[in-house]
């Protein structure tokens, strides 16, 4: 108990607490209420610095062996350099290069893959075969890792905003998992849903279903990280009891959540980060004249992504030369 008492204090020293905002433009827009909890100025950019910092420092092992698209990477790569330990990271080749820059400033090694021809995960396998003294992390599916996301839960509940509900962005179902945690932890009733890219909805069938649905291949949304083939085993059982719903975003709406958040809030915010606004922009009746939180998970993007984000020319049209 001493133990988990100091790691909970190491970690509460070694993040930043999350930044609110409030934007009366915004709440015009939404017809709600709008607080934003953002974590594009937590270290590394991202909510993901307060899971990788827990498991970094939980755990012995000398080298941490992981798969990511990038902010769990970076936040590793960064976590492990200050804990003096070794980290390599497997990202896709489609990962946006200011992430896996990011993993290397932070004397992180990266692993780049073709996910057509071996998957992430397959690559963690055959690295931890080689490397004895490495343990594998998932950047979602850990119990350290959602301790860890669950201060930002506990942030949340102190605030003192009393909301009416949460929205949070789902990919592997970590940051969600850590939220809904927290509250129950306090028996805070407030509602929780979770925001999913349209084209990577694997959370929301899993919650129809009752059971983990898996997606066949990495779902290309503009949203890197929802790029998942599934919720986590350890993260399902607290989505399923602690969701009130998830609301899938189409990726048009998630580019126009992150044009919507720098005009009216002034914050620089990916793609994945813009998705808990996406759905509010896609259900507004659902949020409607409600206190609600907004969790902006990261601000991680390429310039030239965001650039073209802005400008409204959408990426799927680029890509295709349309």
């Amino acid at each position: 108990m001493t133990q988990t008492l100091d790691c909970a204090e190491s970690l509460r020293r070694a993040i930043r607490p999350t930044t609110f905002v409030h934007s009366r433009t915004l709440s015009d827009l939404v017809g709600a209420r709008v607080v934003i909890a953002s974590e594009t100025f937590q270290h590394t950019g991202s909510f993901k610095f307060r899971a990788a910092y827990n498991v970094a420092q939980q755990t012995e092992a000398p080298h941490l062996i992981a798969a990511s698209s990038g902010n769990f990477g970076q936040a590793l790569a960064c976590a492990c350099q200050l804990l003096s330990k070794r980290c390599t990271i497997v990202m896709p080749s489609t990962s946006a290069k200011v992430k896996v820059d990011a993993v290397r400033r932070y004397g992180g090694n990266v692993e780049i893959v073709d996910t057509a021809l071996i998957s992430r995960a397959e690559r963690v396998k055959q690295l931890a075969f080689e490397h004895a003294d490495a343990q594998v992390v998932s950047a979602y599916d850990d119990q350290w890792v959602i301790d860890g996301n669950a201060s930002l839960g506990e942030e949340l509940i102190k605030s003192g905003e009393d909301f009416d509900a949460i929205v949070v962005p789902i990919g592997g179902g970590g940051l969600a998992s850590g939220i809904i945690r927290a509250l129950q932890r306090h028996g805070n009733g407030t509602l929780v849903y979770g925001a999913e890219p349209k084209m990577a909805n694997d959370a929301a069938r899993s919650l129809q279903a009752g059971e983990i649905v898996r997606n066949e291949s990495e779902p290309q949304s503009i949203a890197d990280g929802a790029r998942t083939l599934s919720v986590g085993l350890n993260n399902w059982p607290i989505l399923q009891a602690g969701l009130s719903g998830i609301v899938e975003v189409e990726e048009e709406m998630i580019e126009e959540a992150v044009r919507t958040l720098f005009v009216t809030a002034n914050l620089k915010v990916e793609p994945t980060g813009a998705l808990a606004l996406g759905a509010l922009l896609s259900q507004a009746q659902l949020f409607a004249k409600k206190k609600v939180c907004c969790v902006v998970s990261g601000g991680n993007v390429d310039a030239a992504v965001y650039c073209r984000i802005l400008s409204g020319d959408s990426l799927m049209r680029t890509s295709s030369g349309v």
